[in-house]
């Protein structure tokens, strides 16, 4: 064979390498790249829609994290459970005592936790916005207003009261903006709510007759040896959970219950 075609088969070769690598490589950046640039996709007649993509992944994520700590960020007074921070929610240090509620309006204290955490985001994400028009040529003006977190039946509401103005060729005004999140927080801090009612009138309360009621919830009640109660609730169908603690009606070591 002569040189000339070996080296031709050798071109080919490589060509044909190459042509796999970037074939690979598209493959790859057709997976990974589509879950970083939704959060910046933009149709200059759904502003909604932006801040939607923008905003519900860091919302995900805070609700997670709350619910898997009662609720809060930060909590300050917690019982350690398989590396989870579970804020007591009713509490007492005190043996043969009902607990106290720590957190009397639970669902309005989740909703404040959320705002806190996902606020810069929300700021960085209507600067994007704001950005992407200019770079569009419009006008744009934002007047700030409000921006306020529901919790509701079935999802998370987030709602930025932001008056947005856009000018080119005319004009268009857009007075707030709703992100959702499709959530059941709302369900099972209402439960958590009756649990831990029971905990604070009678020391205990009795799983067994809401999972009757509700077949589709999970409720665990593991007792801990310092008198604390840990609850976990969950939705057998989508596996999101609610996890607390309690200790109510503690008894001293070495108490033996006849």
């Amino acid at each position: 064979m002569s040189m000339q075609k070996k080296g031709e088969r050798g071109q080919v070769t490589i060509f044909i390498i190459v042509a796999m690598v970037i074939v690979a490589v598209g493959i790859l950046v057709s997976l990974l790249y589509p879950k970083f640039y939704t959060g910046f996709n933009f149709e200059a007649e759904n502003p909604e829609g932006f801040l939607q993509n923008c905003l519900e992944d860091e919302m995900a994520n805070a609700v997670t994290l709350l619910s898997s700590q009662g609720g809060s960020l930060n909590p300050a007074h917690y019982f350690t459970h398989n590396k989870d921070k579970l804020e007591y929610l009713c509490y007492t240090n005190k043996y043969y005592t009902p607990c106290m509620i720590q957190q009397p309006a639970l669902a309005t204290h989740i909703e404040s936790e959320i705002l806190r955490a996902i606020e810069d985001k929300k700021n960085e994400c209507i600067k994007s916005l704001e950005d992407a028009y200019k770079k569009k040529g419009y006008k744009v003006s934002f007047k700030s207003g409000e921006f306020n977190i529901e919790l509701l039946p079935k999802r998370i509401v987030a709602t930025i009261n932001d008056e947005l103005t856009l000018t080119k060729k005319e004009t268009k005004k857009y007075e707030s903006f709703n992100i959702i999140l499709n959530n059941n927080l709302y369900e099972l801090t209402s439960i958590a709510n009756s649990i831990l009612n029971w905990e604070a009138k009678l020391g205990d309360s009795d799983t067994t007759r809401y999972m009757t009621y509700y077949r589709d919830l999970k409720v665990e009640k593991k007792k801990q040896s310092d008198g604390t109660t840990v609850y976990i609730l969950t939705d057998r169908n989508d596996k999101k959970s609610f996890k607390f603690a309690t200790r109510s009606l503690a008894l001293p070591p070495g108490y033996i219950k006849i």
